[in-house]
């Protein structure tokens, strides 16, 4: 493959922002991600959360942070993000 057709591979893979929830195990964090979707009766809009396994392949993320991720090839039997960066560092104390 060429590095203009890699480049545009990356271009085209979604990417989403989430908040890392747990990172117990190795090269995984799990992420929760938040949408907002209107009731159709009612029209008042409703938190819905969807967990998400990424690969995390130096384990530095915490618990909290505020991370991107990305579309990937499947990795294991459930995950099929991974990491992009980490936008905002949760302070742990």
């Amino acid at each position: 493959m060429t590095e203009q057709a890699i480049n545009q591979a990356d271009k085209t893979q979604r990417t989403v922002v989430a908040k890392v929830i747990s990172n117990k195990m190795n090269k995984t964090i799990v992420v929760q991600v938040e949408r907002k979707v209107k009731h159709p009766l009612y029209d008042k809009y409703i938190r819905r959360f969807s967990k998400m396994y990424v690969h995390d392949e130096d384990n530095t993320c915490k618990v909290g942070d505020v991370v991107v991720i990305q579309q990937t090839r499947p990795l294991s039997k459930t995950k099929r993000w991974k990491l992009v960066e980490i936008l905002n560092k949760e302070d742990q104390q």
